[in-house]
């Protein structure tokens, strides 16, 4: 992998060699020890995309689920985002497809380039080439939703109650925005607690692709941060996102709830 790659490029290449590490690892270890697949499938995807962002990009920082929060990044330029596996769940789960790898650039506060590699799904999506935002869905369509299926926050069904949307679950965030990106959903909600790690890469693919990505008050998302939690999300498509926050809005007004409680 030469060093002269641009930043995408290594972002999706990263991604992808790691997925594919981490596919082998699977088909090797087998599904009879979960936690010890769990456990392996981090830390072999943390080493080789670690090692290789020092190989690659020596000057830059690096902030990875799996590391050693260094708070050097917090003075750094660039700051490579990673999560070496997002869904271990699902990763360590026969025949599950939703689990990813998660490889993202910030730099001078904003995301620049990322990746999201879904290697049992066999693609990785990127800002190399963004993919491009399915045709305007029809208005009669009902909304699709998804959402965390181990974890998700009870303010989402009353949500898709008050749209009359259906709930899809799913396990990696990663994956979750990915299906908004192709199509398979309309809307990715959470505020169930996450960290920077969990978002990054695909927030970076997500935006490049025009969707609408914000924090579920309509803030900006924020990243490289002292506390590197981001505890809620939205995803969206673009003419969708003045109605979801006013929905979200109007929820937790109703019923006086913390959308942050889980269910």
């Amino acid at each position: 992998m030469s060093s002269i790659r641009n930043d995408h490029e290594v972002a999706r290449d990263l991604a992808t060699e790691a997925g594919q590490q981490l596919l082998r690892l699977r088909a090797r270890q087998g599904f009879d020890e979960p936690e010890v697949l769990r456990t392996l499938g981090d830390r072999t995807s943390h080493e080789f995309l670690f090692s290789s962002l020092g190989r690659l990009r020596p000057s830059d920082a690096v902030l990875s689920e799996e590391g050693i929060d260094d708070k050097a990044r917090l003075s750094a330029r660039r700051v490579w985002i990673i999560d070496p596996l997002d869904g271990t769940r699902e990763f360590s789960e026969s025949g599950r497809t939703d689990w990813a790898v998660h490889v993202a650039l910030w730099e001078n506060g904003e995301l620049v380039a990322g990746a999201v590699a879904l290697p049992a799904q066999g693609s990785t999506v990127s800002t190399v080439d963004p993919p491009w935002l399915p045709e305007e869905r029809p208005a009669a369509q009902r909304l699709r939703i998804t959402t965390s299926r181990t974890r998700p926050p009870d303010f989402v069904q009353r949500l898709a109650n008050q749209m009359g949307a259906e709930i899809v679950p799913m396990g990696s965030a990663g994956a979750k925005i990915c299906a908004v990106l192709l199509g398979i959903a309309d809307i990715y909600v959470h505020a169930g607690g996450q960290y920077e790690w969990d978002s990054a890469a695909p927030v970076a693919v997500a935006h490049a692709a025009g969707l609408h990505t914000s924090r579920i008050d309509g803030s900006e998302l924020s990243y490289n941060r002292t506390d590197p939690s981001l505890p809620d999300i939205l995803v969206c498509r673009p003419e969708l996102s003045n109605m979801l926050l006013a929905s979200i809005r109007g929820v937790a007004e109703r019923d006086g709830a913390d959308p942050h409680a889980a269910g």
